[in-house]
């Protein structure tokens, strides 16, 4: 608890002195005095019941009550009585503390009237400590008249009895219950230091489980980008490869040695992104994630498999530079598109990617012109193996406030088109 609180308002724990021997012994007897309070309450109100009680045997037999009594002829058996009738109803000042004042207020009128004023009359503290200490503060008022008015009346009938016992009543109950308050106002703000540290604690282990799926999240989305996208041109490579071996083995040689360059770019993206789930990150590839300049690679690789593409720029004067986050959210939506029409497209099927960068936003058309495979109804098309490729795009854009729509053409192929608005983007 106060670990917690420390790292929040002060020092951190490290820098906190080490309490002295003597406060932490005592500090550790006190842990245990309580821990053994909350496992058998019962038992240490007994011990603390039969303490008084003996004390208060004790003050009878050996004749103490004598010296502060104002009548020493009072009955010896009313005396013992009356001491027993101040101690015994400790045993449930935790649980009744109003009662046991109540039990005692009438005993206390006596001890007053016979004059025998024994000493266990001050035990009525204890329970006016327990209601200071527990229970609101309106009984603690009544707690305070309980105990005060019997001293109140006796010094009435009395005279001379006033110092003796009711300023003693009035300055021990005003102590015990500025004590009872002081104890409970540190009580309670020990309970609120350690809820709030519980509190703090349960929001950093619910931000690390929302970090760490927004991470796992984050790794699927790359690494289906990565392997989706290299796997569909190796395909496509390889399919052309081996129908041009037998004619062209120029173009088989040429096809195999795009399939080496593509599944070493491939293992170089999927090393960067597994290196953020080591241990240690110095041993990461920190290479830049793709940006805008590496959309010519991109288009030059699904040429290579076998797909006609052609990229258009255009850009305005006035537009704004775009953030590397920006940047790779296009490239991927333009992987993802072209990689989907490799997968789905029919034979003879080409590709148009447009990029369009104004002074407000940025829109990107990736469109095929069609064919559809052979088994595939027309107009069906499919954006993913397991949906996550639509998904994937659609979070991407999401995180920049922009809109996609993806869906079939009126002639048969498909179109994806992205915008990003630009407000936010610094210049």
């Amino acid at each position: 608890m106060t670990d917690t609180a420390s790292e929040e308002t002060g020092p951190r724990p490290t820098d906190l002195p080490a309490p002295a021997p003597l406060t932490r012994n005592i500090q550790d007897r006190i842990q245990r005095f309580r821990a053994l309070d909350r496992r058998r309450p019962l038992l240490w109100d007994l011990v603390v019941t039969g303490l008084w009680i003996t004390f208060a045997v004790l003050d009878y037999s050996t004749g103490g009550w004598r010296t502060v009594a104002r009548d020493t002829e009072a009955p010896e058996p009313l005396v013992l009585l009356m001491s027993l009738c101040f101690s015994a109803p400790l045993l449930w000042r935790r649980r009744r503390p109003m009662t046991v004042l109540l039990l005692m207020a009438p005993v206390s009128v006596v001890n007053i009237w016979t004059g025998a004023v024994v000493q266990a009359a001050l035990l009525q503290l204890i329970p006016a400590y327990t209601i200071a200490l527990r229970l609101p503060l309106k009984h603690l008022a009544w707690s305070g008249l309980l105990m005060s008015l019997p001293a109140a009346v006796g010094a009435l009938v009395l005279p001379g009895n006033t110092d003796r016992q009711l300023v003693s009543y009035l300055w021990g109950f005003a102590f015990v219950a500025l004590l009872g308050i002081a104890v409970r106002t540190r009580r309670e703000y020990t309970e609120a230091l350690v809820e709030r540290a519980q509190r703090l604690e349960h929001e950093r282990d619910q931000q690390a489980r929302l970090a760490a799926a927004a991470e796992r999240t984050r790794i699927a989305r790359e690494m289906h980008d990565i392997i989706g996208h290299n796997l569909s041109v190796i395909t496509g490579l390889a399919d052309g490869g081996a129908y041009a071996a037998a004619r062209n083995p120029e173009r088989a040689a040429q096809a195999l040695e795009a399939i080496g360059t593509t599944s070493r770019q491939a293992l170089g993206e999927l090393r960067r992104v597994l290196g953020v789930l080591r241990e240690t990150a110095t041993n990461a590839d920190l290479a830049p994630q793709p940006s805008l300049a590496d959309l010519d690679t991109l288009v030059t690789g699904v040429r290579e498999a076998g797909l006609p593409v052609r990229l258009t720029t255009h850009r305005t004067p006035a537009a704004p530079s775009l953030s590397p986050g920006l940047q790779l959210a296009v490239y991927r939506v333009v992987q993802e598109s072209l990689t989907n029409t490799l997968k789905h497209a029919g034979p003879g099927a080409s590709a148009q990617v447009t990029l369009t960068c104004t002074r407000d936003c940025l829109e990107v058309l990736a469109a095929d012109s069609g064919g559809t495979p052979p088994g595939r109804p027309s107009g069906v098309r499919r954006t993913g193996s397991d949906g996550r490729g639509l998904s994937g795009m659609r979070e991407r854009t999401s995180l920049y406030n922009g809109t996609l729509e993806a869906g079939p053409l009126p002639s048969g192929g498909w179109q994806t088109r992205l915008r990003l608005p630009l407000e936010d983007t610094p210049p």
